[in-house]
């Protein structure tokens, strides 16, 4: 997997949460002392809640990954272990984006690797669990990025987003700033009200398998 921290060592990943632990101590120590001293205490709250949403990733990430709650398909693609009949998956944290976006790329291309590494982390994914002969189940997820007529053409259709999934994605909406404009590689705000949660069937993926592979193709040959 082309994920910069995941091929780094065990003592490499500590000094890289250490130095953002640090730099986030830092700074929220700062905004408390400021909020102090001006008098407005929510300015330092509001700044530390927000310090806590940025950093949250880099540690939440990798320890999920570690226990086996998270599980890479691609450095883009991520799945949880099935609840109820249906595995949730993601499209990639902050911390992801940080370390597998090549700076180098413009923003159409960062926006097709990112989709084309939805769909390679997708097919893969599928491809287990023909093997595993595990196919009755349902998929859900929740994105800013892929549009109602994308998700669609590839088996999805859009479902109501819960209102938990709504306040989670208020929380850590300077984060998906961030990821948004690093996809963009331009400051880029997202509008909460066009993200949409899709779902599918696992069946109806495996009908649209061949329309996967040539858009997974097509992407990676323009990315």
């Amino acid at each position: 997997m082309k994920h910069r921290f995941y091929r780094t060592t065990q003592a490499a990943r500590n000094r890289i949460q250490a130095i953002i632990a640090i730099s986030a101590m830092m700074g929220g120590s700062l905004a408390i002392v400021l909020s102090v001293i001006s008098g407005f205490y929510w300015i330092g709250i509001l700044i530390c809640a927000i310090i806590l949403s940025i950093i949250a990733p880099f540690f939440d990430t990798p320890a999920l990954k570690k226990s086996g709650k998270l599980i890479y398909y691609s450095p883009l693609f991520i799945t949880e272990k099935p609840k109820n009949g249906v595995i949730k998956i993601h499209g990639g944290t902050l911390f992801d984006y940080f370390f597998v976006i090549d700076k180098r790329m413009n923003g159409k291309q960062r926006t097709n690797f990112i989709l084309q590494q939805y769909l390679h982390g997708l097919l893969y994914f599928m491809e287990k669990s023909e093997d595993r002969k595990e196919t009755d189940f349902k998929m859900r997820g929740t994105s800013y990025i892929i549009n109602r007529r994308t998700a669609e053409k590839i088996g999805f259709k859009i479902v109501e987003t819960d209102f938990s999934q709504k306040l989670i994605l208020c929380f850590n909406y300077v984060p998906i700033l961030i990821s948004n404009s690093m996809a963009k590689k331009k400051v880029s705000f997202p509008n909460l009200n066009k993200t949409k949660t899709f779902e599918a069937n696992f069946s109806q993926l495996l009908d649209r398998k061949e329309y996967l592979v040539a858009l997974n193709n097509r992407l990676k040959n323009n990315s």
